[in-house]
Formats: structure tokens, C-alpha cells, sequence
């Protein structure tokens, strides 16, 4: 687990620098010292899959499922990413080059009819598992605490440190037990 948390860590050190272009800017940012369930929840995302929020701002990275104008999911690409900018307002705003290619982005490799194993960018070894459920509505799965769930939300916790090494205090993960309907929740603190 250390080297997911490392490989997130790497993922918001590409984020300081292609998002906010400066440490003291992202700093200052709204949000800081937030619990995580006080930060915003997206709403009114058709298709939301799970979503990124860390200190010390709202601003929210979406995973949506992406499909076409008839409902078709798309078999390339099955899954879309976006800002959703609070502190200006809530304006979706699409993900940069670097935030595709190096932090944010997923890759997706189909494993079946409309199933697809999905890997992080910033972290590949972590798998994530996009598939229909038993009401035909798709998920993202993963393991969270040694159990099975739906990936809702990944929250970083970030207190000062530099601009190239933020002082990560933890990294947690929050879905849904698929056996029991529970709220899973595990923090991840990186060495």
C-alpha cells in the first residue's frame, strides 16, 4: 500500500505544478483543513463512477462513464475525467495534458463485453475494475481495507511541506462493501 500512496503523491506533486503553477497559490486555496466528507459532493454528473478531492481546495477531479447521445458506452474510451471548480463557482473544466497523461488520467484495457480493467497513470499496479452490476449499472471495484467495493470517493489529506514534496499526511479511500452495503473507509498513511 506504501507504493500506492507513493504513486498518488507523485500524481499531486504533477497536479501543483500543471493546476495552480505556483506552491504558495495552491496553499492558499479555500478548503484547507476540511474533513473530508465537508468537502462538496458532485451532483448532477450523469454516469459519476468516483471522484479525487484533496486539500487544501475543493476542486474535484470526476470520473464519469463515458457514453454516447443513445446511451452506448464507449468501448475506447469508457471513461471520462473532469474539473469540477468550486471555488469559481462549480464550472466543469476539462483536464490538461499533463493531468491526463501523468496524473489523473486513466488507461482502460476491455477484459470482457463492456467490462474493462481500468489502471491509474500515476499508479498502475492498484486495479480498478469498470462493470455492470446486477441492475445493468456500471461501477468502478476495488479493494478497500481487504473488501471488496464500489469506489466512490479518494480523498489527500496535504499539510504544507514544498512544492515538490507536499507533506501527504494520508490518502483514503471511501466505497461501498459490495456483500454488506457498508461504507468502507481506509486511510493510507505514506512512509
Amino acid at each position: 500500500m506504501m507504493k500506492y500512496a507513493s504513486g498518488l503523491l507523485l500524481a499531486f506533486c504533477l497536479l501543483l505544478v500543471s493546476y495552480s503553477g505556483s506552491y504558495s497559490a495552491y496553499k492558499k486555496s479555500s478548503g484547507a483543513n476540511a474533513e473530508p466528507d465537508q468537502f462538496p459532493v458532485p451532483a448532477n454528473v450523469p454516469g459519476l463512477l468516483f471522484y479525487i478531492q484533496r486539500d487544501p481546495n475543493t476542486n474535484t477531479i470526476c470520473y464519469q462513464l463515458n457514453v454516447d447521445e443513445q446511451g452506448h458506452l464507449s468501448e475506447k474510451n469508457p471513461v471520462n475525467m473532469f474539473w469540477i471548480r468550486y471555488p469559481e463557482g462549480g464550472g466543469r473544466k476539462e483536464l490538461n495534458y499533463l493531468q491526463r497523461k501523468f496524473a489523473y488520467g486513466i488507461n482502460a484495457k476491455a477484459t470482457g463485453k463492456s467490462t474493462f480493467e481500468l489502471r491509474s497513470v500515476a499508479y498502475s499496479k492498484l486495479p480498478l475494475y469498470l462493470r455492470r452490476d446486477n441492475k445493468n449499472e456500471y461501477h468502478v471495484y476495488t479493494s478497500i481495507d481487504n473488501k471488496q467495493c464500489i469506489l466512490s470517493r479518494v480523498f489527500i489529506r496535504i499539510d504544507g511541506g514544498t512544492f515538490w514534496s507536499p507533506n501527504v499526511l494520508y490518502i483514503e479511500l471511501k466505497g461501498t462493501e459490495i456483500a454488506t452495503g457498508k461504507t468502507i473507509v481506509q486511510r493510507i498513511k505514506p512512509s
